[in-house]
């Protein structure tokens, strides 16, 4: 907890004859982070591919073109014996193969004569109202023929350039077919022209154009009605294959990562050298099992970890069970680095009780609660269960401070006693308790807490708790320096940070008179600057006024939870203020749509605002304080079985 799990280099060396067994033996612990080697001159070169791996990559090709076309996603199915597996693979692969492939050509074709039909049908749309076969379109010696689009009527004006010919207008759509001779082409074409002819394409088809529309609709509901019968059957080879396919494709891949491992591993004529990552206490693990898979004829070495190569660590993380839905948190933003603290652990304590501290209203948490447990019940995914885990302790943590603020949807639940009455609460005969009265606000702290009633008390204590939150954030800074570069370089680096602070307090508590300390003050914080400028350099002087803005910046604890609270009393307001002025089932009716509606979009926005602000004070004004981040992740060579067992 708080650190990365320890690592240990290790390098593994061997003849070339027992090379596969030690890859397999690699693949199978699950433990070792294989490092890619790079040639660097020194006569080792790359592994080649194992001799199954070309014929592996194409069945992998061939089976997943296969999944991606049926649609095969992850599911829940049984685990399969990866010896049946192999077994039934090619025969099954094939088969399934052929199935596919007749299903697939024939849909193929089926949806070309449909585009083929429907490109038809529109071609002949503009002729649908002209009576004349198409076949009577083409083909003549001394007739010429104008099919298309007119703005107006052209008869009158092709009677003045010649008597004879044949005409059929459209009125509708503006469509003309001309049948003129030959020798009056030329003009009846200059006549089309002044009325902005554009010419159709003509199908190459036959029969009257409404009867071949009205024949095609019903070819084509014949094609439609073909095609969803092979997608019943494709449906039906997928029912059929799924399991198959997800086993054959876990099965595939294990062997594919084993089969191209070697151009990863450098290797001379005769030997091969691994080099890698093991989790320091399973190293005794790793070289039993190494042992045994090649009868101690490869070699071992934990090799002491360098400066150099802390950068390039792959960081496992190391946190308790509980804690762990928040490392999703932290991959967001980076994971740590080697030598770095990883705050995991911290914003596990510190996220949800922002996020409480926001929101802070039974209501919303018990729906939101139920929200969470029950997608984490219903959705079997490993990347939503854990921020659903996160979701379920933002809200036990407002359901906490729902307690403590007394809040049910918007509702107050104790009445509340004011220089303008009572108001009364959701709770008859729950009566708020005056505790004390804060010095610096004069206002009086209650139970339960009224956040409307005590908003500059409540603005005073964010602060506060942003100031405390930024120096833990500086101290973690302070131990990742002294980790790093020395206990001189931390505490001129962060060290200085609090010491500038504590000058500023100790002058502020002597100007107000509070203590006689602004002398002491002045000259603490004078130190501290000097400090600081050493550590960080001349920039860091800008960076003061950071100080006041970062802690400022967690008023928003107090802001965002008033937005929520006042969005819920106005749903409230409304849908109350329409049952008691207007009356009547109607009322009532749009009452409770106001209320459902406007609570469900309050609920949504209790997800987005607490928890977005919530992250920005963890990643933004904490962070920024220790927390460097960008370390690669832990990533064993292995296959975690889903659908198959060994």
């Amino acid at each position: 907890m708080l650190k990365p799990k320890e690592m240990s280099r290790a390098i593994i060396v061997g003849h070339k004859e027992i090379m596969e067994e030690t890859i397999e033996a690699l693949h199978g612990t699950n433990l070792f982070h294989l490092e890619d080697y790079n040639e660097d001159g020194s006569g080792l070169k790359l592994g080649r591919p194992f001799e199954n791996a070309g014929e592996v990559s194409k069945k992998i090709v061939q089976l997943r073109s296969i999944s991606s076309f049926l649609g095969v996603s992850k599911s829940d199915a049984p685990k399969q014996k990866e010896s049946t597996v192999i077994s039934d693979l090619d025969s099954k692969l094939d088969k399934l193969d052929a199935e596919v492939t007749e299903k697939t050509e024939q849909r193929s074709e089926l949806e070309s004569k449909l585009k083929e039909l429907e490109t038809l049908k529109k071609d002949l749309a503009p002729f649908s109202a002209i009576p004349i076969d198409m076949e009577l379109y083409r083909n003549y010696e001394n007739i010429a023929v104008f099919a298309g689009t007119v703005k107006e009527d052209v008869g009158p004006a092709i009677s003045k350039v010649t008597s004879a010919y044949e005409m059929e207008y459209d009125q509708n759509t503006g469509t003309v077919v001309l049948f003129v001779k030959k020798e009056d082409e030329a003009k009846t074409s200059e006549v089309l022209s002044n009325f902005e002819y554009r010419e159709l394409r003509v199908p190459d088809t036959t029969g009257k154009p409404q009867d071949l529309i009205s024949g095609f609709a019903a070819e084509e509901a014949n094609i439609q009605k073909q095609i969803d019968a092979l997608e019943t059957d494709m449906q039906s080879i997928k029912d059929k294959y799924s399991e198959f396919i997800l086993a054959s494709d876990e099965v595939l891949s294990i062997k594919s990562e084993k089969a191209e491992a070697p151009v990863k591993i450098a290797t001379s004529e005769h030997t091969f050298i691994i080099d890698g990552w093991v989790p320091a206490d399973s190293v005794s693990k790793l070289e039993n099992i190494v042992n045994t898979a090649t009868n101690g004829r490869a070699y071992v070495s934990v090799q002491e970890i360098e400066k150099k190569d802390t950068d390039i660590i792959p960081i496992e993380y190391d946190n308790p069970k509980v804690t762990r839905p928040f490392q999703e948190i932290m991959d967001l933003y980076a994971r740590p680095k080697y030598k770095e603290i990883d705050p995991t652990a911290l914003i596990f304590i510190s996220f949800p009780l922002f996020y409480g501290m926001i929101l802070g209203d039974i209501g919303y948490a018990l729906i939101l609660l139920t929200i969470a447990v029950a997608i984490k019940k219903l959705v079997n995914s490993d990347a939503v269960k854990p921020l659903m885990n996160v979701l379920i302790y933002c809200q036990i943590s407002t359901l906490i401070f729902g307690i403590l603020y007394a809040e049910f949807l918007g509702f107050p639940l104790a009445s509340l006693h004011t220089d303008h009455g009572t108001i009364p609460g959701l709770i008859a005969g729950f009566e708020t308790i005056t505790l004390f009265t804060t010095p610096i606000a004069g206002e009086p702290i209650t139970y339960p807490i009224h956040r409307t009633h005590l908003v500059m008390t409540m603005i005073i204590a964010t602060a506060l708790i942003g100031l405390l939150h930024i120096n833990f954030g500086y101290i973690l800074g302070f131990i990742n320096e002294n980790r790093n570069h020395g206990f001189v370089a931390a505490m001129l680096e962060k060290g200085s940070w609090i010491v500038v602070e504590l000058g500023i307090a100790l002058a502020v508590l002597g100007y107000t008179g509070i203590a006689p300390t602004q002398i002491i003050g002045i000259i603490v914080f004078l130190i501290g600057l000097v400090m600081l400028i050493k550590g960080e350099g001349a920039i860091a002087v800008i960076e003061l006024p950071a100080l006041l803005s970062n802690a400022l910046s967690y008023t928003r604890l107090i802001a965002v939870g008033l937005s929520s609270i006042y969005i819920a009393s106005t749903v409230n307001l409304i849908a109350f203020d329409m049952i008691w002025s207007q009356g009547g089932i109607v009322a009532a009716i749009g009452a409770i749509l106001v209320f459902i509606f406007g609570h469900a979009l309050n609920t949504v926005l209790s997800i987005i605002a607490p928890g977005l602000h919530a992250l920005r004070l963890q990643y933004v004004e904490f962070f920024g304080k220790f927390y460097e981040g960008g370390g690669r992740k832990y990533n064993p060579f292995g296959y975690i079985r889903k659908y198959t067992e060994e």
